[in-house]
């Protein structure tokens, strides 16, 4: 299975054909638009088999898929938490895919929002076939010494659960320690960071991660794509 996760910094409508060569089976896409009340037809015919969450039509989060795949919403009633869409593949596979947000939360700012999550919805990516994918706008390098949760926390809970990043699995790299960058902010090659990841149980053995290079994707994005290849074990 191939599952790919992008910000694709809005007007995925203009933007979902520059995903084809990765032949992904699964996409999770942030910041992207509603399908449904698109007047893009082509966008909306793309999106045949889909899922999406979002606070307005212009900017949520989607998962596509291929039409053979059986994509199942899961509610979880995860309010006031941003940006979640659990889901289940294939009556099997739980997916939490995610776009962390501020939430208007002055303590559980973006990373905080998934680490609240884990407190009271963990059960659901309590399996070994469980995947957690998207931007999570978090890093290792930010963790605060005086905060009593961190990013650093939240992958020890996910790790409890089993659940461990495919990069940092695939290319035996520490968290805070990434080579690879997957957010230009501003498109600045200057201002580089990896905020975005892929959790995947032990169900799962890793056969492929895939980082976008800035030189391709920028014009399209400050986010690269990254995609996971995986196989059951």
């Amino acid at each position: 299975m191939r599952v790919l996760t992008w910000n694709c910094n809005g007007a995925f409508r203009k933007k979902y054909h520059l995903l084809d060569s990765f032949e992904a089976d699964i996409l999770v896409i942030q910041e992207c638009e509603d399908p449904q009340r698109s007047s893009e037809h082509h966008y909306q015919n793309y999106a045949s088999n889909h899922l999406w969450e979002g606070l307005n039509k212009s900017k949520g989060i989607g998962v596509f898929a291929k039409d053979n795949i059986l994509l199942n919403k899961v509610e979880l009633n995860l309010e006031p938490l941003e940006l979640f869409l659990p889901c289940q593949i294939n009556n099997e596979i739980p997916l939490l895919a995610t776009w962390t947000k501020q939430a208007n939360s002055p303590n559980f700012r973006y990373i905080g929002q998934l680490w609240k999550l884990l407190q009271i919805r963990k059960s659901f990516l309590d399996n070994p076939q469980a995947m957690l994918i998207g931007d999570l706008n978090s890093n290792k390098q930010w963790d605060e010494w005086d905060r009593w949760w961190n990013h650093s926390d939240v992958v020890r809970e996910l790790s409890e659960l089993g659940l461990n990043s495919g990069y940092h699995e695939f290319f035996n790299e520490a968290q805070g320690e990434e080579t690879k960058s997957t957010l230009y902010l501003q498109r600045n090659l200057n201002k580089n960071y990896h905020i975005d990841y892929g959790f995947f149980g032990k169900h799962w053995k890793l056969n492929l991660v895939q980082v976008g290079e800035a030189d391709s994707w920028l014009d399209h994005s400050d986010h690269m794509p990254m995609l996971f290849e995986v196989v059951s074990q």
